[in-house]
């Protein structure tokens, strides 16, 4: 009588489990990619940042280097793209 019960807890148990790690809406790898891709995102504004000059009199033509104006705004896109892209991605569930 006993290991039927158990067997019915350990079941219950092991539904309970499966159940919650089904609903939660982000896993681990989720995370990552966000993270990484906000990252991304703040390099390409850091490369996008300067290019002013010490006289507000002279025109400064380092405000159209590469690095500026496709190389950061390249890096912050992709970062946006990563940050949908780890919000819709849905991992591998295991499956028993």
């Amino acid at each position: 009588m006993t290991d039927k019960t158990q067997d019915k807890s350990a079941k219950k148990n092991r539904d309970i489990k499966q159940q919650s790690e089904s609903q939660k809406p982000f896993s681990q790898l989720n995370f990552i990619v966000m993270g990484i891709s906000a990252a991304l995102i703040v390099l390409g504004f850091l490369l996008m940042a300067g290019g002013n000059s010490d006289d507000p009199n002279v025109f400064s033509y380092e405000i159209f280097s590469t690095r500026r104006i496709v190389i950061g705004p390249l890096l912050a896109f992709i970062g946006f793209l990563g940050i949908g892209a780890g919000i819709i991605i849905r991992p591998r569930t295991k499956q028993n």
